[in-house]
């Protein structure tokens, strides 16, 4: 045991010293609902022994070596000036031979963790990010015994404000869909050492519709056509769709209840407060037919090809009909009964995507009014936790319509997420939600669409701009990205905010980046980052970034629509002696054909990619390096290709068949190279999101569902007809080896095939023969059983300079890549 008198000795210098910063911090506008909230969570929190035992865990698994060297206490937030904070010190008996270095107190483990991860990070070099996406850097940290000390009084860090929220309502689709319980340990040791403690938590939640429903007389047959398959349940949750993919065999049902309730024990084990899913209205058909008096709509069409009532057009029970509180009630208590216990946070989102059906503000202020009893009915300490993305998405949500869905409960029994305020912040516009708690969220990713994208500079500094405004009603920060395991910068960053009361110096910051992510800082690496910094992560043109290249989304158009720049006003069309009239080139084509998001130089990235290269060789066995550096040489030859593509249409546009042939055929040769590339690294792999969703499966007939599901998702999404695709085709698009050469490489030639023999005729592009032969491709794809590795192969770094070599080097004078070949615009054929 140690001296108490420095014990109490140290705790009286840091009470008082977070007292001070406690004070001299700006607060919010406080909730007295939300603070009964607090109350009530801190009250049937796990005992400090189970959440110590949970952070100690968490060690055992990311650092075992170390397992003796650190110690760790959960303690009051008296201890902290009445916030959440963590507390590092240094042992008092450190030096001493087999005993702890380092104290680290918190007052849950959701804190201890991310004081182990701030100690890690900012005393030892070390860096954390998901295995996709190269995992912990971890060989910066000491070996045991030699620890570095921190200042004498102790590193205290408190969170300059709640709640730390992460996920998207689709992110259970998009990245969970397939998660056993492994992954699903991992994701939860990540969240805690990134300091999350308000994670959304919807696995398992059919089988518990299942249940409420029966008593409602609805049998397991009926639900068949609610529930989506596998790979969509998150839009069949929304009332999106239903029956795609499905139906859900009951051992899916079963399993992941069971699953969620070890995700849930292990939440509260950290002392998470895990966000629950409520009643949106969301029900099946059949209980239209058992309670005929009920008001149930008939919803419109959600992205169907025709509006085909098999997938779409789902059923919505009006809020204000008295069965709409007796179905929340009943969906919230049997999951406090399944689980034994609730953080009374609930999620609903009644209109995400689905707009209202009539504008009155009384109605509207009904409805938010219904829902919410829906909920308080089931816990009557219940806080409503809404996505803010309708009010970025749809323009019906004008300030009446906002206010009356805002206030039609109590200020502070709901809670907004900002979704998109990286981007497009709404709390600015909205005098704060109209006084209503929000959270600052980033949004940064679709899909899980794979580019290196963000803003880093609004990460830095949006949340304390919000927090620090006039008036503020923000209560946390939040990452809410429809897709994981990408850009590990900008999740790293944007977790740091959680606990930063001033905003950062973005420059400094990246510099330290570069050194951690490898372990050894090398200058050459650090330039590289600054220009990615300036380049890639600077992107402030506010438009969405889903990615839109041409190898994943592939035109679905007339050759002849897209915009080629530079070429000439006379140019004629191919085999016609009618010339392009002015008209014609000042048409706004958007709506047909998307064109690639392009917001850097790429000469700057190319540059940034040489110094990878050129500084490599000892880096190269470090999973974080092979990671970026492959991510890296794919966005370089992701926007050549694109520039390949527009060469290939400008010949065709030009009648020259020759400069068609050479640039289809050197597209084509790309997308087999890039795929070869991508299997260098774990993180670009096709195979392990196939193998996971199979291994999912009881039984050969389930395999073969799910692997659709998971097929089909990445690819035509939705419905289809045989020359009508998806109206969602290639929004899941992913840059995975496998997918390129056995898709998207396919699909590609299949384009040029028609586009060559149509210049060879003298004919039109024939385009509804297109559309029949690479639907039929895909949706033959979607079927497939063919097996691909989840082992990475290849050298990544010698690979990446022979690609930069084949296709980059002097790139500035190949005429497909000058810089202005970049700036394409619908109007500049």
């Amino acid at each position: 045991m140690y001296s108490s008198s420095i014990y109490h000795g140290r705790l009286l210098f840091l009470l008082l010293f977070c007292f001070a910063l406690w004070m001299a911090s700006s607060s919010p506008i406080e909730f007295s609902h939300l603070s009964r909230v607090l109350e009530i969570q801190e009250r049937e929190r796990e005992t400090a022994s189970v959440q110590e035992t949970a952070a100690r865990g968490l060690l055992d698994r990311l650092l075992p070596s170390h397992s003796s060297s650190f110690e760790f206490e959960i303690i009051s937030k008296d201890v902290c000036g009445g916030k959440a904070c963590f507390i590092i010190s240094n042992h008092p008996l450190v030096g001493r031979k087999g005993s702890p270095e380092i104290i680290i107190r918190g007052v849950t483990a959701v804190e201890i963790s991310a004081g182990l991860h701030w100690y890690l990070k900012n005393f030892c070099g070390a860096h954390i990010s998901w295995e996709k996406t190269g995992g912990a850097q971890l060989s910066s940290v000491p070996k045991p015994g030699s620890l570095h000390i921190v200042p004498s009084t102790g590193i205290l860090i408190q969170r300059p404000i709640q709640w730390s929220y992460y996920q998207n309502a689709v992110t259970s689709s998009y990245s969970f869909a397939w998660w056993d319980w492994e992954r699903w340990e991992k994701e939860i040791d990540w969240m805690a050492l990134q300091g999350i403690n308000l994670p959304l938590a919807f696995s398992g939640q059919e089988a518990i519709w299942q249940k409420v429903f029966q008593r409602f007389n609805i049998s397991g047959t009926d639900l068949d056509d609610f529930f989506g398959g596998p790979g969509f349940l998150a839009w069949s949750r929304m009332a999106n769709l239903h029956g795609w993919g499905g139906p859900l065999p009951q051992s899916w049902l079963d399993d992941q209840l069971s699953l969620q309730k070890k995700i849930l024990a292990r939440m509260y084990d950290f002392g998470m407060s895990p966000v629950l899913p409520a009643f949106s209205g969301n029900v099946p058909s059949a209980l239209k037919s058992k309670y005929p008096s009920a008001k149930i709509t008939h919803l419109g069409n959600w992205f169907t090809v025709h509006s085909d009532t098999r997938w779409c057009c789902t059923y919505l029970l009006d809020a204000t009909d008295p069965l709409f509180i007796e179905i929340g009630r009943s969906f919230i208590e049997q999951q406090i009964k399944e689980y034994g216990r609730s953080s009374h946070i609930y999620n609903c989102d009644t209109f995400d995507e689905n707009t209202p059906p009539t504008e009155d503000p009384r109605y509207i202020s009904l409805l938010g009014a219904a829902i919410y009893k829906g909920m308080q009915s089931g816990d009557a300490a219940a806080i409503w936790l809404m996505q803010g993305w309708l009010f970025s998405y749809d323009p019906f949500w004008q300030p009446p319509q906002m206010k009356a869905l805002l206030h039609s409960i109590p200020i502070g029994q709901m809670i907004v997420l900002d979704l998109y305020a990286e981007v497009k912040p709404i709390w600015i516009t909205s005098e704060q939600f109209y006084g209503v708690p929000y959270i600052w969220c980033m949004l940064h990713n679709f899909a899980g669409n794979i580019e290196m994208y963000g803003i880093l500079d609004a990460i830095a500094y949006g949340p304390v701009e919000a927090r620090l405004s006039d008036n503020s009603t923000m209560v946390g920060v939040g990452m809410c990205m429809e897709g994981i395991e990408q850009n590990p910068i900008v999740y790293d960053l944007m977790s740091e905010m959680a606990f930063r009361h001033e905003q950062i110096d973005v420059k400094m910051w990246v510099d330290v980046y570069a050194t951690r992510r490898y372990g050894k800082h090398i200058k050459g690496l650090q330039d590289a980052w600054r220009i990615l910094y300036h380049t890639l992560y600077n992107c402030t043109d506010g438009a969405y970034d889903k990615n839109r290249d041409i190898i994943l989304a592939f035109p679905d158009v007339n050759p002849f629509i897209i915009s080629v720049p530079k070429l000439h006003k006379g140019a004629m069309y191919p085999h016609s002696n009618q010339q392009l009239s002015e008209r014609y080139y000042l048409k706004d084509l958007s709506d047909q054909y998307e064109q690639p998001h392009l917001w850097y130089s790429t000469s700057d990235v190319i540059h940034a990619l040489q110094l990878f290269l050129e500084n490599g060789d000892e880096m190269s066995e470090k999973s974080t390096f092979r990671y970026d550096l492959v991510d890296l040489t794919r966005q370089a030859l992701a926007k050549y290709a694109n520039q390949v593509f527009l060469k290939a249409i400008e010949g065709y546009k030009f009648n020259d068949v020759n400069q068609v042939s050479f640039h289809t055929q050197h597209f084509l040769d790309l997308v087999r190279d890039l795929d070869m590339l991508l299997a260098c690294h774990e993180g670009f792999l096709l195979g392990p999101w196939l193998e996971s969703a199979k291994s999912l499966a009881k039984g050969l007939k389930q395999e073969k569902q799910f692997e659709w599901n998971a097929r089909t998702q990445i690819t035509m999404w939705f419905d289809n007809t045989e020359t009508e695709a998806s109206l969602l085709r290639d929004y899941g698009n992913k840059y995975w080896s496998g997918l390129l050469q056995d898709y998207y490489g396919p699909r590609a030639a299949v384009y040029f095939k028609y586009l060559l023999e149509s210049m060879v005729k003298g004919e039109s592009f024939p385009l509804e023969d297109w559309r029949r032969d690479w639907i039929h491709l895909t949706n033959k794809w979607q079927s497939s059983r063919n097996i691909f590795t989840v082992k990475a192969t290849g050298d990544a770094l010698n690979i990446s300079r022979w690609l930069y070599d084949k296709y980059l080097r002097n790139a500035d004078s190949r005429p497909e890549y000058k810089i202005v070949d970049f700036i394409a615009r619908s109007a500049d054929i």
